[in-house]
C-alpha cells in the first residue's frame, strides 16, 4: 500500500507542474493551478479520470505498462524520473534509445569554471566527450588518437595505446579497473539496447580481447568509486592524485577529475602543469575545452 500511496503522490505532483502548453494543450481558460487537470491527463494517457483518481490516492498500484509509458510522454518525465515511475510501480523500466553524449547546458557551465582541474567527460560506454588542457597536458592529448581509440575500454584492452598508459597500475590496481570497466559497459548495453555502436564495441572487445571476453563472462557488477593512482608524467615523473567520477543523473555522463592532497608534492607538481611551464604546456589555453561528437574539436 505505501508503494501506491507514493506512485499516486509521484503522478500527481508531476501532474501539477507540468503546463497545458507544455503538454500541448490550449493555456486558455480560468485555472486555478497551473498544473494539468485530472480531466487533461486521463485524456492525454488514455485513461479514465477515475482510474486517475484511485491511481492518484494510492488505489490502483498495478498499472500496465502502457499506462507507465503514455504517463511519462504526457508528463514530460526526464530519464530519472521516468524510471522512478516505474520503480514506484513494481515495474522495469523499458529500455530507450541511444548512449547519451551531449553535456547540459549546466554541467558545461560548471566544467568551463574547472579549468584548473584535469578533467574529462565519458559516456555511458566511456566514449570520451571532451576534457580540458590540463587533462591532455597530464595523461596525454585524445585528439592524437583515432574515433574508436578515444573510447577508454577499447584503448586499455585493445589499442596499442595501452602500452604507452601513463597511469601506472599494479596487478590489484589493474584487476579492479578491469571489472570496472566490463561492469560499466555491459550496463551500458543492458540500459540502451538499441544502440548499434555499443553492441559492436562490446562484440569486438569480447573476440579481440580473451581478458575482456572472460570478464564478460562473469556478469559481475563492480562499484565505482575514488580511487587514487599515479600518473607517470614523461616531464614531472611519477604524481599520485585521486581520481574522482561523477554520474551526472539524466543523461549518463561520466565526469572524470583528478586531484592532489593540498600541500603535497604531488600537489606542487600539479601546480606546475598549470603554470604551463616552458616545455611542458607550451602556449595551450587554459580556458579552451576540446569536444567532439555533435561538434568538431577544437
Amino acid at each position: 500500500m505505501a508503494s501506491g500511496i507514493e506512485l499516486g503522490a509521484a503522478v500527481r505532483a508531476w501532474r501539477e507542474r507540468t503546463t497545458p502548453v507544455e503538454a500541448g494543450l490550449p493555456a486558455g481558460g480560468d485555472r486555478r493551478v497551473p498544473g494539468l487537470r485530472r480531466e487533461e491527463l486521463a485524456l492525454l494517457v488514455g485513461i479514465s479520470v477515475d482510474y486517475l483518481v484511485r491511481l492518484e490516492q494510492g488505489r490502483a498500484t498495478n498499472p500496465s505498462a502502457q499506462v507507465l509509458g503514455a504517463l511519462a510522454r504526457a508528463l514530460h518525465l526526464a530519464t530519472g524520473e521516468r524510471e522512478l515511475l516505474y520503480r514506484l510501480a513494481g515495474a522495469a523500466p523499458p529500455p530507450s534509445g541511444s548512449v547519451p553524449r551531449a553535456v547540459p547546458r549546466g554541467v558545461q557551465l560548471m566544467i568551463d569554471r574547472m579549468s584548473d582541474t584535469p578533467l574529462a567527460v565519458f559516456t555511458a560506454a566511456w566514449d570520451t566527450v571532451q576534457w580540458n588542457p590540463l587533462w591532455a597536458e597530464l595523461l596525454g592529448d585524445p585528439e592524437a588518437l583515432d574515433a574508436r581509440a578515444r573510447n577508454l575500454i577499447w584503448r586499455y584492452f585493445i589499442a596499442e595505446e595501452r602500452n604507452r598508459s601513463r597511469v601506472e597500475r599494479d596487478a590489484a590496481h589493474a584487476a579492479a579497473f578491469e571489472g570496472e570497466m566490463v561492469a560499466d559497459l555491459r550496463r551500458a548495453m543492458d540500459r540502451y539496447p538499441d544502440d548499434r555502436a555499443v553492441r559492436e564495441l562490446a562484440a569486438a572487445l569480447r573476440e579481440g580481447n580473451p581478458r575482456f571476453a572472460e570478464l564478460w563472462r562473469r556478469f559481475e557488477v563492480a562499484p565505482n568509486g575514488p580511487s587514487r593512482k599515479t600518473v607517470l608524467h614523461p616531464a614531472l615523473g611519477p604524481i599520485t592524485l585521486d581520481c574522482d567520477v561523477l554520474t551526472i543523473d539524466g543523461s549518463d555522463l561520466r565526469i572524470v577529475l583528478y586531484s592532489a592532497e593540498p600541500g603535497s608534492h604531488d600537489a606542487e607538481l600539479l601546480d606546475r602543469l598549470r603554470a604551463g611551464e616552458r616545455g611542458l604546456t607550451g602556449d595551450a589555453d587554459p580556458t579552451h575545452i576540446a569536444r567532439i561528437g555533435g561538434s568538431q574539436a577544437t
